[in-house]
């Protein structure tokens, strides 16, 4: 997976608009595959627009556990973002998830500028849902 730092080195490298959408494109390719039977209800982000799934495993074999993240979705660009938000969060403690401000990273990326309204609504529901299945796995660290 390609980390937040190589992501962000790269679209410092990239001025015009249109090769940074190729470029969320072709990070969405680079996602590991979703087995068909995690693209459920219960996996589904809701408040995106496009079809948004992310399946979570909490892996409690280190000292902390850590939350990883599988993800896809029906359009191409928005499964870039998939890509970007687990670049962010996936693997990571639920401290370090919680602690990470997304929203600022994609601001700094220049989102908030070039997507739609409905995906940066998309976007957010994301975060939300990463965060929310963090505090799950501290409350039942506790």
């Amino acid at each position: 997976m390609t980390t937040i730092d190589q992501i962000r080195d790269n679209f410092e490298l990239l001025e015009d608009w249109d090769d940074r959408y190729r470029y969320v494109i072709e990070l969405g390719r680079t996602l590991e595959p979703m087995p068909e039977a995690e693209h459920s209800a219960a996996n589904k982000v809701n408040g995106c627009v496009s079809q948004v799934w992310l399946s979570k495993q909490i892996d409690r074999s280190g000292d902390a556990p850590r939350v990883k993240y599988l993800g896809d979705s029906d359009a191409h660009i928005v499964r870039g973002l998939v890509a970007i938000v687990l670049s962010l969060y996936s693997g990571r403690t639920p401290q370090e998830i919680l602690a990470t401000d997304a929203i600022a990273v994609f601001d700094e990326f220049g989102f908030r500028d070039h997507l739609t309204p409905q995906r940066s609504n998309g976007l957010r529901s994301m975060v939300e849902r990463i965060k929310t299945d963090a505090k799950e796995a501290l409350a039942e660290a506790s």
